[in-house]
C-alpha cells in the first residue's frame, strides 16, 4: 500500500508538471495529441470603431455590443447562405461578388440594401486597386 500511495503521489506531480506546460490546450482521451482552443469570430472591436467614426461622443454598454455583434454574424451568415444558394444554382463552385451583391438585395430590404452595395462596390474597387 505504501509503494502505491508514493507512485500516486509522484504521478500526480507529473501530471501537474504536464497541465502549467500545456494550459491553453486540451488532450484528448483516445490518444496523446493536443488539441487548440476553436477562434471564435468577433466584431467588437470594428464595432466599436465604426461608433467612434460617426459619434465619437456615444459610448456603449457590453450588452449593447454583443447584441450588435449577433446581429451582425447573423446577417453575414444569412448573406453567405444566400449566396451559396445561388453560385449553386448557376452550377458555380465560386462565390464572387457578384452572387454576395444578389444575396444583399434578398437578405437587406430597400434602401439599406442600395447603401451596402454601393459601400460593397467601394471596398471591392479598392482592394482591387491595391494588387
Amino acid at each position: 500500500i505504501s509503494f502505491y500511495c508514493a507512485y500516486n503521489k509522484n504521478n500526480k506531480m507529473k501530471n501537474k508538471n504536464l497541465n502549467k506546460k500545456n494550459e491553453g490546450k486540451k488532450k484528448t482521451e483516445k490518444s496523446d495529441r493536443t488539441i487548440k482552443k476553436k477562434r471564435v469570430i468577433s466584431y467588437l472591436n470594428y464595432i466599436y470603431k465604426v461608433l467612434k467614426q460617426v459619434h465619437n461622443e456615444i459610448g456603449i454598454s457590453s450588452k449593447a455590443i454583443d447584441s450588435m455583434n449577433s446581429f451582425v454574424i447573423d446577417l453575414f451568415d444569412r448573406i453567405t447562405t444566400e449566396a451559396n444558394k445561388l453560385s449553386y444554382y448557376n452550377k458555380s463552385k465560386t462565390l464572387t461578388a457578384r452572387e454576395i451583391m444578389t444575396g444583399v438585395r434578398l437578405i437587406i430590404p430597400g434602401e439599406l440594401a442600395k447603401h451596402a452595395i454601393s459601400e460593397g462596390t467601394k471596398a471591392v474597387a479598392k482592394y482591387r486597386s491595391s494588387i
